[in-house]
């Protein structure tokens, strides 16, 4: 359920570029699985803000999405894709921040005709963030197998 045509906009534009750059990241089944797990635990992560009383759209789902694409090219490559993926993680940390989700339930935002739940994004990032280094962790436990693949 998304609160207005921009908005359904925006999490649709916001899932093209979480897409993408997962997509050029070289994610794998278990950044799937990752973000995967991520989905119903950002929805729980609300509970920490209680005068929430509805919700709806994809962005804490996305933050989450976008945090797990990170954290794995962090884990799996070496120089300027490694500083771009700390970059995006920093850029997200900022982003929650700046936010501010301990002020309250909801906030407006200049140019948004809904107002926005900032504890979805952080709790779509924090859930993101764990599950990501649980498929960090889970992919450098699994063997090799012959030829190189996963």
């Amino acid at each position: 359920m998304h609160w207005s045509d921009a908005h359904r906009w925006a999490n649709a534009g916001g899932a093209l570029l979480v897409a993408i750059f997962g997509w050029r990241a070289g994610c794998d089944r278990f950044d799937a699985l990752a973000w995967f797990a991520a989905w119903p635990l950002t929805q729980l992560g609300l509970l920490a803000q209680p005068a929430l009383l509805h919700y709806g759209g994809l962005s804490g789902v996305l933050h989450a999405g976008l945090v797990v694409a990170a954290i794995s090219l962090c884990q799996r490559e070496q120089g300027p894709r490694r500083v771009l993926a700390a970059l995006v993680l920093a850029g997200v940390a900022l982003k929650v921040a700046l936010e501010q989700p301990w002020q309250g339930p909801l906030q407006r935002m200049p140019g948004w005709d809904i107002a926005i739940a900032p504890a979805a994004h952080a709790s779509g990032a924090v859930m993101g963030a764990l599950c990501g280094l649980g498929a960090a962790a889970w992919r450098r436990s699994r063997p090799r197998l012959q030829g190189g693949a996963p």
